[in-house]
């Protein structure tokens, strides 16, 4: 039975599909499309298996933002179609079940900041459950139902939250606004550090299901964001199964903290009694994603084993709570996890991974250590196992984000949902097919290529060269909000895209290979897979192509622009880093600058020079875009400057984009407009027209 109806009438918001309309001729894919396409995640199965919760992200084209709502579908009635929770127009995200299914949490900037909400068995409007001083940054459910862990942000020397309110109101109205600091992470990803912490508390939760009192401080006195900046979650939180304990990771280094990847798990009782514990102490590197079993005996949890590399595989460990004993479970699979959750009877670990170009759901016997592929074909982004069931939430090259139910041990999948399907009707989108070829040290090393629209046997087209960034991450068989090469398929470029040396989901020593190497063994790989690629497709025309890249790819895109810039009619290099040795010094997390250059720049000197784009601009000579947000933090502004400053004084055709709200990421909606119109308008103005 669904016990959930809409907040108010008329909010039944049912997929637009578009039964029994006249068929149309498809269309190209624009980038118009891309940014108003929905977009499905973070699924959650109630604990009966009866129904699954979800987000779903629509655009708000004019407001220039997206908005988040929460939706619900019945997974016993096959014919069930999703409705949605919230209201239109309201932000509304991470929908958590109660214990007992009967009511479902969630965070909502409904009253001006945010805050958690609930939503109750028998419907009605939802109600507000926390009225703090402070926004929300996430939540967890105690297993009686009857307490909240929060993660709030607070300065902390204060006592209260009044006093980290009162602080931050005084300084929003000081005619000064100058900031002192004493150690570095002075500003991180996108954003000044103001001296906050993110924090864990917990509060009880009064008969009338609202929070009541003060929230009580679990994590005080520890020197570390809960969860982790800028990209962590309530993964890396949880209750005890007695609710008696509170297990997190943090990274606790002081000063050390922009050059250190030492996270550990802690242990805090929910009652303040004592402080927290740390249960890992013993392992150098990264320690994350606490997950108890059922019977509390035991605790689940992703571990490094290399200190300082952030790409180091996540092995899957076992901690005895009694004994403190710990084993990895997964020794002989070569992949890193991602993060996990258990089946209900605590015997099966299920986790995803970059494998081949995908991102599979994966299943591991904990007692025997196999792992076994449930769901592959994709990017599964997405997953909750709950009352017997698994869904999943699973986008392709080819097709944005839907639900679908996975049988727990594998079998036949059912599709739940057809977010965009009007849309989609609507568009063709370019045929993709892989290759593999030898590249460096004679390694088998893959690549895809995706058809222009209108693919016609027998003609050539115009070729963009995409490189990814990282370095260690991948072309995953995904729908891409930024880098979608359907997008360029659809303006009329075919897309060549190759998982270089440094690339993840091919083995770790594949991964570890570009360490030391930004400059040789990837752009080995790159040549040969260029060359490869032309080779096995006849209809790219070589002479018109242009590469493009971000990030590590904006980096490789300038050390190409001097020494293999033959093939390119033009090049487009966003957020990329020009000067290899100033990067170090710009840069926030120095631990990814340390370990790629294999030491200090003063220690090391010649590791940092070895492959810097900046000492090869006198052959610099294709024309070159150039794109860099002001908020960038990662790799600094001043990068993408000193690029277009070395193309405009050596004469070379050139323009510089950028953009003072957006980060390492281009992602309100028309700066993703404006940012595509750009790029596609520069390769037509130097490949030419597409046709």
């Amino acid at each position: 039975m669904d016990i959930f109806r809409p907040a108010a009438a008329g909010l039944i918001v049912s997929l637009s599909i578009a039964a029994g309309a006249e068929a149309r001729a498809a269309r190209a894919f624009t980038p118009q499309d891309l940014v108003m396409m929905e977009r499905v995640s973070d699924p959650q199965v109630s604990p009966d298996g009866s129904q699954v919760a979800f987000t779903v992200r629509q655009t708000d084209f004019d407001a220039n933002r997206g908005v988040n709502g929460i939706w619900r579908l019945s997974l016993r009635d096959r014919d069930a179609r999703p409705v949605r929770l919230t209201a239109q127009g309201e932000s509304s995200e991470s929908p958590r079940w109660s214990p007992d299914g009967r009511t479902l949490f969630f965070l909502s900037t409904r009253s001006g900041s945010a805050q958690v909400w609930r939503l109750d068995e028998g419907g009605g409007e939802a109600r507000q459950v926390t009225r703090l001083p402070l926004d929300v940054n996430g939540f967890r459910v105690s297993p009686d139902g009857r307490s909240l862990l929060l993660s709030l942000d607070v300065f902390t020397d204060c006592a209260d939250l009044a006093c980290t309110r009162k602080r931050l109101d005084e300084a929003a109205a000081a005619k000064a606004d100058g900031r002192l600091y004493h150690r570095l992470f002075i500003r991180h990803w996108d954003r000044w550090s103001d001296g906050r912490r993110s924090q864990l508390f917990v509060v009880r939760l009064a008969a009338d299901g609202t929070a009541s009192g003060e929230p009580r401080w679990l994590t005080q006195g520890i020197d570390g964001d809960i969860p982790s900046k800028p990209f962590g979650d309530d993964a890396e939180y949880a209750f005890s199964p007695d609710g008696k304990t509170v297990y997190f990771d943090v990274r606790i280094a002081g000063v050390s903290e922009p050059w250190s990847t030492n996270f550990d798990i802690y242990a805090v009782p929910t009652d303040g009694s004592a402080p927290a514990r740390n249960l890992t102490a013993a392992n150098p590197a990264w320690d994350a994603d606490p997950l108890p079993a059922p019977d509390g005996h035991k605790l689940y949890y992703r571990a490094m084993k290399r200190a300082g590399f952030e790409s180091d595989r996540f092995g899957i460990m076992e901690l005895d709570l009694g004994s403190g004993k710990t084993r990895e479970l997964d020794p002989d699979w070569d992949r890193s996890a991602g993060v996990l959750r258990l089946s209900a009877d605590g015997r099966t670990l299920y986790t995803t991974a970059d494998d081949l170009g995908e991102h599979p759901l994966f299943a591991l016997d904990i007692e025997t250590g196999r792992v076994k592929e449930l769901a592959g074909g994709g990017d599964v982004a997405g997953f909750s196992v709950a009352g017997g069931r698994l869904v999943i939430a699973r986008s392709t090259l080819t097709a944005p984000a839907d639900l679908y139910e996975i049988p727990a041990r594998g079998g036949r999948e059912r599709k739940l949902t057809a977010f965009n399907a009007a849309r989609l009707s609507e568009l063709a989108f370019g045929a993709v097919e892989r290759f593999t070829f030898s590249g460096w040290n004679g390694d088998a090393v893959h690549g895809y290529v995706v058809k222009p629209y209108g693919f016609q046997p027998g003609r050539k087209y115009p070729l963009a060269f995409f490189i990814h960034g990282g370095p260690q991450g991948s072309w995953l068989d995904e729908f891409h909000y930024r880098w979608n090469p359907q997008v360029f398929a659809g303006a009329g470029y075919a897309v060549v895209a190759i998982d270089f040396h440094g690339s993840t989901g091919y083995g770790q020593a594949f991964t570890d290979a570009i360490s030391g190497h930004w400059g040789d063994r990837p752009l080995e790989d790159l040549q040969k897979g260029y060359a490869a690629a032309l080779a096995k497709f006849p209809w790219l025309d070589a002479d018109r192509a242009c590469a493009l890249g971000a990030s590590y790819g904006g980096y490789m895109i300038d050390w190409i622009a001097g020494v293999w810039n033959a093939p390119w009619q033009c090049l487009v290099v966003h957020d990329g880093v020009f000067d290899t040795r100033m990067m170090y010094y710009a840069t926030e997390e120095l631990w990814f600058e340390e370990w790629e250059n294999r030491g200090l720049p003063w220690e090391k000197p010649e590791n940092y020079e070895r492959f810097n784009p900046a000492l090869h601009v006198g052959d610099w000579r294709v024309p070159m875009l150039v794109v860099h947000s002001s908020r960038d933090f990662r790799i600094p502004l001043s990068q993408g400057i000193a690029a277009f400053t070395a193309l405009q004084r050596r004469g070379i055709p050139s323009e510089f984009l950028t953009f003072p709200d957006e980060s390492h990421f281009v992602q309100k909606p028309q700066n993703s407009l404006q940012w595509h119109q750009v790029v596609l308008a520069w390769l037509q103005r130097w490949l030419g027209e597409t046709e």
